[in-house]
């Protein structure tokens, strides 16, 4: 049996949920920033089909060459669906106005679910912390939560006490390879830094990785050995 998702009153109005039933294969895809070129690639690698679905974990934009590509990548594929990140609510907060920014983006990211669910499975762009009930979680914990009773990337990670009930699958925090838990997936694993763009097979319990390119370099104590 499926654990019930119980949000909080402004997470509950942000949270998306699917019926694995109306799909064929389905992808988790983790952090693009603006690489469209690598989506392209992984898309293609996927081979997907008409009834197919893939979520992103957020984080589509910013960093990368090609913002407005991603955008419109995702925007006009309806087997494509994204969770915000703390990089779409930036700009949605107005703390970051790139000068790439198109009339009707940052709506498009306003309009973007903060949570999408199917089956025991949640998606969040950050993750969620283990010592509290999902529905004390606010928007933006949801979007940044890394290390809630630590020193971000010094940790401990939110993921290491995580033990369900839900599967979590997120971004956020660059790993050097995806992280696989019983509960948590850790899907970011430096796309813009030069590492790869990573999605997960939901059917097939299995991780389809492309090699990426370096648009921005990164210290080595900002990206985590899962192991």
């Amino acid at each position: 049996m499926n654990p019930k998702l119980q949000f909080g009153n402004d997470v509950a109005t942000r949270h998306e949920r699917f019926e694995t039933d109306s799909y064929g294969g389905i992808y988790i895809v983790g952090d693009v920033h603006g690489s469209r070129k690598i989506l392209e690639r992984l898309l293609t690698e996927l081979d997907l089909a008409d009834d197919d679905l893939v979520v992103f974990v957020g984080d589509l934009v910013r960093k990368g060459p090609d913002s407005p590509g991603v955008i419109d990548l995702v925007r006009e594929d309806p087997r494509l669906v994204s969770v915000r990140g703390n990089n779409e609510q930036k700009i949605v907060r107005g703390d970051k106005d790139p000068d790439w920014l198109r009339d009707g983006d940052r709506e498009y990211f306003e309009s973007l679910p903060v949570a999408i669910s199917f089956d025991n499975v949640l998606v969040v762009h950050g993750g969620i912390d283990p010592q509290r009930s999902l529905a004390d979680h606010t928007v933006e914990e949801l979007l940044t939560m890394r290390s809630p009773h630590g020193d971000g990337y010094d940790g401990p990670f939110w993921y290491d006490d995580y033990d369900g009930p839900y599967r979590v699958f997120f971004g956020h925090t660059v790993h050097d390879h995806p992280v696989e838990r019983e509960h948590a997936v850790g899907l970011d694993t430096g796309c813009v830094y030069g590492g790869t763009l990573t999605a997960y097979d939901y059917r097939n319990d299995e991780f389809r990785t492309v090699e990426a390119k370096t648009h921005q370099e990164r210290a080595n104590s900002k990206i985590v050995d899962p192991a």
